[in-house]
C-alpha cells in the first residue's frame, strides 16, 4: 500500500468526481447494515448531482496510489432548510436558525474495509472542515452497537448527540450529531 493522499473539491469540481469515487461508495454501502442495492446505488447518484449545487459544497477523497479507498462531502445548511425538522424532539429556535453560513452538514464520510482503522477517517474528516468559516458542522449516523467505530470516532472528533432524527419514512432512526467549532 502506498501512502494515502487527499483531495478536495469545491462545486463543480466536486461534481466532476463522481465516477472516481462511486466504485468506493458501492462497495462500503452494499455492506450490512445499510445492504444497498442497484436502486439505492441510482437515487445516491441523483442525490449527489443535486447537492453538488448546494453553497459551500466540498467533496473530499483519500487514495491509495491511484485508487480511491475513502471519500467524505458536504455543504453549507441554507437559511430555508429543513434539516432540523426531522429531530424527533423538537429543538429551540435559537438552535435550529440557519443563516446559510452558520452550518456546514456532513452528508458521508466512507472508508473502504481494507483501508479501515488506518486513520483515514479522521484525515477525510480533517481536511473537509479545513478552513471552514461555519460555527459548528452536523451529520447523523446509526446508533449504536450498528454504528459502534462511527460513534467512537466521532466522539473523539468532539461530536455530541443532541437527538434523534427521522429523515424519511423507510429510513431507520438516525443519531444528530454537532461539533461546536467556535
Amino acid at each position: 500500500m502506498a501512502e494515502v493522499t487527499y483531495e478536495r473539491y469545491e462545486g463543480p469540481e466536486a461534481a466532476e468526481q463522481l465516477d472516481a469515487f462511486l466504485p468506493t461508495y458501492e462497495e462500503v454501502y452494499v455492506e450490512p447494515p445499510y445492504c444497498e442495492g442497484p436502486r439505492d446505488v441510482a437515487e445516491f447518484i441523483d442525490r449527489y448531482q443535486l447537492q453538488t449545487q448546494r453553497p459551500g459544497f466540498r467533496l473530499v477523497l483519500a487514495r491509495d496510489g491511484g485508487e480511491v479507498v475513502g471519500f467524505t462531502f458536504g455543504y453549507r445548511l441554507p437559511e430555508d432548510t429543513g434539516w432540523w425538522d426531522n429531530l424527533l424532539e423538537p429543538m429551540p429556535d435559537e438552535f435550529t436558525r440557519e443563516s446559510g453560513e452558520r452550518t456546514f452538514v456532513i452528508i458521508e464520510l466512507a472508508v473502504r474495509k481494507p483501508w479501515r482503522r488506518r486513520g483515514i477517517a479522521a484525515g477525510l474528516h480533517e481536511r473537509l472542515l479545513d478552513g471552514l468559516a461555519v460555527e459548528r458542522v452536523t451529520l447523523t449516523m446509526r446508533p449504536e452497537p450498528e454504528a459502534a467505530p462511527a460513534q467512537s470516532a466521532y466522539a473523539s472528533w468532539g461530536y455530541r448527540q443532541v437527538g434523534q432524527s427521522h429523515p424519511w419514512e423507510e429510513a431507520p432512526v438516525y443519531d444528530a450529531m454537532v461539533l461546536d467549532l467556535r
